[in-house]
């Protein structure tokens, strides 16, 4: 089987609002996938679909190559499936490594097996000396690594993440890339989605662009870059008239936000002598073109509900 999951025209509707309008997308097994958008654009109830929380409106999904629309197949699937929700919706009441015993039995986990394997996913994100701490005595960042912790006991094909690292400090951010880079590289299927185009283009070996419900681009991070971005990006603060006659009769890639010019180039070092020598270069900033331009052109710049 060459796929985790295989959606085709997959819709999601409530009551007259639809919020997933027909997608069809494929994941690899081995890869990380992602699944991008602004708030409102569907990536979420696609995940819930998926994961088997929220039923399918319409169309097709297999996930693991379990049909997912039939009770049999999706309990199938839920058991090869690890979740990292949103949520820290860890038990309050139980100790660090209680929460993740206590979780093991939901997959028909031994006791004595659910304990040693409870240890050694503690290990793995670095909380075995916290193993008798109490839930609310952890840090937002020390319950995110639980949650994942929590998300492998059943050692699963595939692991979806939804928004794993939100709210998080840097250095809590870059702790769980590694363990997931580390994931990744042991085989396990990922699929994830995030507001942080910095952990897409980090961890995503391909992935889709949601708005208002329908998948705009599909690709690797660095082919949607060079595509819809090219490989540098020249923004001018405060320009005036003369610099936007410029940029139109040169025929430039370019946004143009009033306050600001987003410029898209390949020819970095000549296009920015020039613009620099016409609005100076306190006004003129030269940098590489990231996947954060793509998902703002794409899906636009304005404040979402």
């Amino acid at each position: 089987m060459n796929y985790v999951v295989e959606a085709d025209n997959l819709r999601k509707t409530f009551g007259a609002f639809t919020a997933v309008d027909g997608i069809t997308f494929r994941a690899r097994r081995g890869e990380c996938f992602g699944i991008l958008g602004p708030n409102g654009a569907g990536k979420t109830s696609t995940i819930r679909m998926i994961y088997g929380f929220s039923p399918l409106s319409g169309g097709s999904l297999r996930v693991l190559g379990e049909d997912v629309t039939r009770r049999r197949s999706l309990r199938r699937a839920k058991y090869r499936i690890g979740v990292c929700q949103q949520e820290n919706n860890l038990d309050p009441e139980l100790s660090v490594l209680q929460n993740l015993e206590v979780f093991a039995s939901y997959f028909d986990i031994a006791a004595s097996k659910a304990a040693g394997k409870a240890f050694e996913l503690l290990q793995f994100i670095a909380l075995e000396n916290r193993r008798d701490t109490p839930i609310p005595e952890l840090s937002g960042g020390l319950m995110r690594r639980l949650v994942l912790a929590r998300a492998l006991i059943n050692e699963p094909d595939l692991l979806i993440l939804d928004e794993p690292t939100t709210g998080l400090d840097p250095q809590s951010r870059h702790q769980l890339w590694e363990r997931l880079e580390g994931l990744r590289a042991g085989g396990l299927s990922i699929l994830l989605t995030t507001h942080y185009m910095e952990e897409a283009s980090r961890l995503c070996d391909r992935l889709i662009i949601m708005d208002h419900g329908r998948i705009l681009v599909e690709g690797s991070p660095r082919d949607l870059i060079r595509e819809y971005a090219g490989k540098d990006i020249i923004e001018v603060g405060e320009p005036g008239e003369e610099l936007r006659a410029f940029v139109r009769d040169r025929g430039l890639r370019h946004d143009d936000l009033g306050h600001r010019i987003i410029i898209y180039c390949d020819e970095r070092d000549r296009l920015y002598r020039e613009l620099s020598g016409r609005c100076g270069r306190d006004g003129c900033i030269l940098r590489t073109a990231t996947l954060e331009d793509v998902f703002l052109k794409l899906t636009g710049r304005e404040l979402r509900e």
